[in-house]
């Protein structure tokens, strides 16, 4: 039995808006981790590791050879 042309539109519609939808919120969780793809299962001391990270360069996400501790503490 043949599929309607008919159908194959709101097929196409509802997989372009989940493929959009998909791809902006990739896009937002990856701008709010400056990039790099999201963390899952951080446990205390990932944290305590992020926490020190920031505390020191300044970024959570990248690592960086300034010093910029000093002007914190």
């Amino acid at each position: 039995m043949p599929v309607p042309f008919e159908a194959l539109i709101p097929l196409g519609l509802v997989t372009a808006m989940f493929g959009v939808t998909g791809s902006l919120l990739n896009l937002s969780r990856r701008y709010n981790n400056e990039g790099k793809p999201p963390r899952h299962s951080m446990d205390k001391w990932d944290k305590q590791m992020l926490e020190r990270d920031k505390r020191l360069t300044g970024s959570s996400s990248h690592q960086s050879v300034r010093i910029l501790s000093f002007l914190f503490y």
